[in-house]
């Protein structure tokens, strides 16, 4: 018995040992092989659960989530690869599969990062080597004040887009410029816009001319969302420096459109930093650009006028379109014959006047400088024979040559028609930084317009009042006028004799001729306001009422009107500020400026003798000379329209060196 309950003893205390034994191997095994719980992971770590395998895992309240994939090829590409993930996830603390997140630690931010980098490169003095992250801290720049950065319309806590909205940062690596990866690259970027934000905006650009072009034919040079809207300073499109900038990006691509688009008024207010004139996306569309015989373009012919009345609605300032407006074109130049004859022909006839008028002026003006300078320098003078009756009666005395109301109209024209070159050519000349300082200090185009066409109602206004003086005077002497006489006007034989003579006079050829009441210049500058009223009050007003012309004439005569409104300025402008300037003012015989006789409307007897000996002698032989002598002007009188002419002529000069720059940009330009 005893030896019976020994063995069964024995059993049960080596199956003890041996439990024992097996239990303490188990857990020395356990603890051996599992890893410490504190210890933060390696990529490979994250990768082993982050590949795409593993498709759900429970969270720390034990609910399942999905696992972000981040495949590891593509990691191994990006920018980031050398990078160990808690470097950015730095609120991972271990690598438990569930983990226990950091409650102090921040979250990944790009910006933050990229910034911190930056500041180390600049330390370290590596700027040149590490150029590129100096581009991405620009671009957080650029991002922070863009549309994107504002607060999101339903969560205000988070920007509108976030850098990882468009950038993948496990696979963020965009190819060199030039590189046929980046091709590739560029076709992803309508789907990055439009997969979470702007469905609409990418559906409708791939039906379009743009997104055809890209997608289905491979023109890589087709423009994606980034070339119109920028990558990172991504501006409000409803805002102005969107509205001003995106004219220039289109003519990125479109060069000779945006120079003929630059040359119409829309262009013009644009060019000078003001966004409430048609732009591109305004007629052809923004995203669903289609070509122009589509019947569903928008600048289609069946479509222009509800096109065009989108801003020319009758609102506002705006008058409603009518159908001329159709045929108007927005993109018509002056060298393309076949396309648009109308201003083909219009600018090289404006050319060849232009051409024509100053040849023959500055070379009448330059030989005149020279004999008149050659002349006084040697002491030549005319000779002037002076009765000696006449000496006592002309004593103190100066000729009457304007009465007030030619003195009245002649300071209110001049006025006029320096505000109307100050305004016009601010618009006309609008790509010269002088232009957008003017307007901003006149206050905007529509304050500068406005102006404008008070300045041209005045300028009018004197012009027909004229008129109607002129003709109740021809009314009242009709049977004694003589329309071909010495005190008319009207050009005459004489006047082509008199040239001939002053421009044999100017060569050495000839004596000086002499003059009567008028003399050819003074006709040419009198009857030069008839053709400017005719062509730049007649270009202006059809202008100024666009849907009262384009509702009885073709949309072309805008082109045309443009054009002729424009060159015609620049000749009177020019012109006035040259050649009537030096004719009265400027030459010797005139030192030192300026010639008051327009404001105190008298003449001295030595200058009358010298400038118009023939009416002189007319008048002092017939007797009438004493109806026209008057006393001489008063000191206070003579000394004001001294300052008044001095004010002039440095406003003319003023601007004629804004419109002769303005000139030598476009040229420059174009």
């Amino acid at each position: 018995m005893r030896t019976n309950k020994f063995a069964a003893w024995a059993v049960a205390a080596v199956i003890c040992l041996a439990g024992a034994l097996i239990s303490g191997s188990v857990a020395a095994a356990t603890v051996k092989d599992a890893p410490p719980a504190a210890a933060k992971p390696d990529n490979a770590a994250c990768l082993s659960c982050h590949d795409g395998n593993k498709l759900e895992t429970l969270d720390a309240n034990g609910a399942k989530r999905t696992l972000p994939e981040i495949p590891a090829d593509k990691l191994a590409k990006s920018v980031h690869a050398d990078m160990q993930c808690v470097a950015c996830h730095k609120e991972i603390t271990d690598a438990v599969a569930s983990h226990k997140i950091s409650p102090v630690a921040q979250k990944p931010n790009c910006i933050q990062c990229h910034e911190t980098l930056w500041e180390t490169v600049k330390k370290e003095n590596l700027i040149q080597e590490k150029s590129r992250l100096g581009l991405v801290v620009k671009n957080i720049e650029a991002y922070k004040k863009s549309f994107h950065a504002l607060p999101g319309k339903e969560d205000k806590t988070h920007p509108k887009a976030a850098c990882d909205q468009c950038h993948d940062t496990h696979s963020f690596n965009i190819p060199a410029r030039g590189s046929a990866k980046r091709v590739e690259w560029r076709k992803t970027v309508p789907n990055v816009c439009g997969e979470k934000c702007h469905s609409d905006e990418v559906e409708e650009y791939s039906s379009s001319v743009h997104g055809k072009a890209l997608l289905e034919k491979n023109n890589v040079k087709s423009p994606v969302c980034i070339d119109c809207h920028s990558a990172h300073d991504i501006a409000n499109t409803s805002a102005e420096p969107f509205k001003v900038g995106i004219a220039a990006d289109c003519g990125s691509c479109h060069k000779d459109n945006l120079k003929s688009y630059k040359d119409t008024y829309h262009g013009q207010v644009n060019t000078l930093g003001y966004g409430y004139t048609a732009k591109c996306y305004d007629c052809h569309g923004s995203h669903s650009i289609l070509k122009a015989d589509d019947p569903k373009s928008k600048v289609h012919l069946n479509n222009r006028l509800k096109t065009c009345k989108q801003c020319h609605n009758g609102k506002k300032d705006l008058r409603e379109a009518t159908a001329g407006f159709v045929s108007y074109s927005p993109h018509a130049n002056s060298h393309d014959f076949a396309r648009y004859p109308e201003v083909w022909l219009t600018t090289k006839f404006m050319e060849l006047l232009l051409i024509g008028v100053f040849t023959f002026f500055w070379t009448h003006s330059g030989l005149w400088f020279y004999r008149e300078y050659m002349d006084r320098k040697q002491g030549k003078g005319r000779h002037v024979h002076v009765r000696t009756e006449d000496l006592a009666m002309e004593q103190g005395k100066h000729f009457r040559r304007f009465t007030w109301p030619w003195r009245l109209a002649h300071l209110l024209f001049a006025l006029s028609v320096m505000t109307l070159v100050l305004t016009g050519m601010s618009v006309f000349y609008a790509s010269e930084p002088w232009a957008g300082f003017i307007m901003e200090l006149l206050g905007g185009p529509k304050v500068a317009g406005l102006i404008h066409r008070i300045s041209a109602a005045i300028m009018l206004g004197i012009f027909f009042v004229h008129l109607v003086f002129v003709a109740t005077f021809l009314i009242r002497n009709r049977k004694t006028f003589k329309w071909f006489g010495p005190t008319s006007l009207a050009p005459r034989w004489q006047d082509l004799w008199d040239m001939i003579g002053m421009f044999k006079w100017g060569l050495g050829l000839g004596p000086r001729p002499v003059f009567d009441r008028w003399t050819y210049w003074e006709k040419f500058d009198y009857w030069a306001v008839f053709w400017g009223m005719a062509i730049i009050g007649g270009s202006g007003a059809l202008l100024a009422f666009p849907d009262l012309t384009a509702a009885i004439l073709p949309g072309w005569i805008f082109n045309v009107a443009t054009v002729v409104h424009g060159e015609e300025a620049f000749l009177a402008a020019v012109f006035l500020f040259t050649v009537h300037f030096f004719n009265n003012h400027l030459r010797p015989d005139k030192y030192p400026p300026p010639d008051i006789v327009m404001f105190t409307g008298t003449v001295s007897l030595e200058e009358f003798k010298r400038e118009h000996w023939a009416e002189y002698s007319r008048l002092a032989e017939s007797g009438e000379l004493e109806k026209h002598l008057v006393d001489v002007p008063s000191r206070p009188m003579t000394l004001a329209s001294r300052i008044l002419g001095l004010l002039l002529l440095i406003a003319g000069f003023t601007l004629l060196a804004l419109v002769v720059t303005g000139f030598v940009g476009s040229i420059g330009a174009g």
